[in-house]
């Protein structure tokens, strides 16, 4: 299963992680110096849960972010849940 949430839709993003060499100003240095940038791939917060619906009666098994499921918790699983196609 991909790696994406299923109520926002946020995915694998990629970026740089940068590679910084020298001794900073206020150690007595010259200052910071990128000398490298090197790619890596930023994973998002996601989660397996069972949400309980209760105007279906049933649990509904969803793989979401963090934020996901802040939402869910504030708007309510059924209208959250109906919003995302899910059900």
């Amino acid at each position: 299963m991909a790696k994406v949430c299923q109520i926002t839709g946020v995915g694998v993003t990629r970026g740089h992680h940068i590679h910084r060499s020298g001794k900073a100003k206020k150690e007595g240095g010259i200052g910071k110096h990128i000398t490298k940038r090197v790619k890596r791939v930023i994973l998002p917060n996601l989660r397996e849960k069972r949400i309980w619906v209760p105007e279906l009666g049933k649990f509904v098994r969803v793989k979401l972010s963090a934020r996901a499921l802040k939402t869910l918790d504030k708007n309510g699983a059924f209208k959250t849940l109906k919003g995302a196609g899910l059900i």
